[in-house]
This record gives structure tokens, C-alpha cells and sequence, in this order.
């Protein structure tokens, strides 16, 4: 099983469109900065994008959606 979990993170972020989005942006973020939100070894994945997953789940990263 993956972890984290899909389902735990939808119930955060209320749509898969939505995650995609956050989670490629945090992921090009991590990349280009190297700032991680949680100490280095927390992490269980070792790609960007399933720590930007990580830190989704774990609730550090806060996801603000625009109202118009």
C-alpha cells in the first residue's frame, strides 16, 4: 500500500484536480529550493513528490483555495 494515503489526503484537499495541482507545485518548490517543512530523515519517500505528499497529510503544507 502507498502511503501516505489517497483517500486520508482527499478528505484534506477535497479534490484529486486540486491535489495534482499543490502537489506539483510543492514538489518543483522542494526541487528548486531544497527547503524541506520536516526534518529529512521523517520522510519515508525519497522522491519530491510523494514528501510533498508527506507533508499533505501531516498537515504542514495548508492549502488556501482563491474566492472570487
Amino acid at each position: 500500500m502507498l502511503y501516505p494515503s489517497i483517500d486520508k489526503i482527499l478528505h484534506q484537499v477535497g479534490s484529486k484536480y486540486l491535489l495534482v495541482n499543490v502537489v506539483a507545485k510543492r514538489s518543483k518548490e522542494m526541487r528548486e529550493t531544497g527547503h524541506m517543512q520536516m526534518p529529512e530523515n521523517e520522510y519515508k519517500s525519497k522522491t519530491t513528490i510523494g514528501k510533498s505528499l508527506e507533508e499533505i497529510a501531516n498537515n504542514t503544507v495548508k492549502i488556501y483555495e482563491k474566492e472570487e
